[in-house]
């Protein structure tokens, strides 16, 4: 799967530092770059987009404008060199506002999430599923190796160079990473809300806007996750406008 983007922006340095970016990124296609919201408007005519990197300070017409403009728009993540948008901007659901100068870390966490939303949008619940992602895990605790199924996880928790994986069956301590655990649970299953907390998706029974229950345990939501881990939790709710 890759995500075709196209990149618009007026100053060819930044235009041509985000392309280095996206040749990095193996599930990102690079379609296009193009100057400014016209000839974006002009290019969708013909071609279908998945993710749009939009500046905002543009001649012609700048990027907020192209949003309030278009009532549907494949994924928008924001690059501008003005912070004082950021409100604004995620009133139009975008998946992330990056500042410039834009580093690769900030860009893959953009990148990340805006997959991440694509394959939840996209996923075919009747179809019987093909992931490469296993059912189970081996992890070793205690001394022994124990068997966690991925149906069973309610949450795991950072503790350092540990972490503490919460399933149906009881918790499991074991010396790995919260990373190794994010990059090979199913993403559109799985979610991480915090720097030190990853969530099952289908597990979660009540949330507000800085924190989600599982059973009887309060988990954070960081504010820099916020937007688009309500964005995912409200996906299925056929009441939500």
């Amino acid at each position: 799967m890759k995500l075709k983007c196209v990149i618009v922006d007026d100053e060819p340095l930044a235009g041509e530092g985000l392309a280095r970016h996206t040749e990095v990124v193996d599930y990102l296609e690079l379609m296009a770059i193009v100057q400014n919201p016209v000839e974006l408007d002009l290019l969708m005519e013909s071609e279908k987009p998945d993710l749009i990197f939009l500046d905002i300070e543009m001649p012609f017409m700048n990027g907020m404008d192209f949003l309030n403009l278009k009532s549907s728009l494949p994924m928008v993540i924001l690059t501008t060199a003005y912070p004082h948008y950021a409100l604004e901007a995620f009133q139009f659901d975008v998946v992330d506002y990056l500042l410039k100068p834009i580093t690769f870390n900030r860009f893959f966490k953009a990148v990340k999430k805006a997959r991440g939303l694509y394959l939840l949008k996209n996923q075919t619940p009747t179809t019987e599923t093909t992931q490469s992602e296993a059912d189970y895990f081996f992890i070793k605790c205690e001394g022994k190796f124990e068997k966690i199924l991925t149906d069973d996880i309610l949450y795991i928790q950072s503790l350092q160079n540990y972490v503490i994986i919460y399933t149906t069956k009881g918790k499991f301590m074991t010396l790995m990473s919260l990373k190794s655990w994010e990059e090979n649970l199913n993403s559109t299953q799985f979610i991480r809300v915090h720097k030190s907390y990853i969530v099952a998706i289908n597990k979660v029974t009540r949330f507000e806007h800085s924190a989600l229950q599982i059973e009887q345990q309060s988990i954070p939501i960081s504010r820099a996750n916020r937007d688009w881990v309500l964005e995912i939790l409200l996906k299925n709710n056929p009441f939500q406008k």
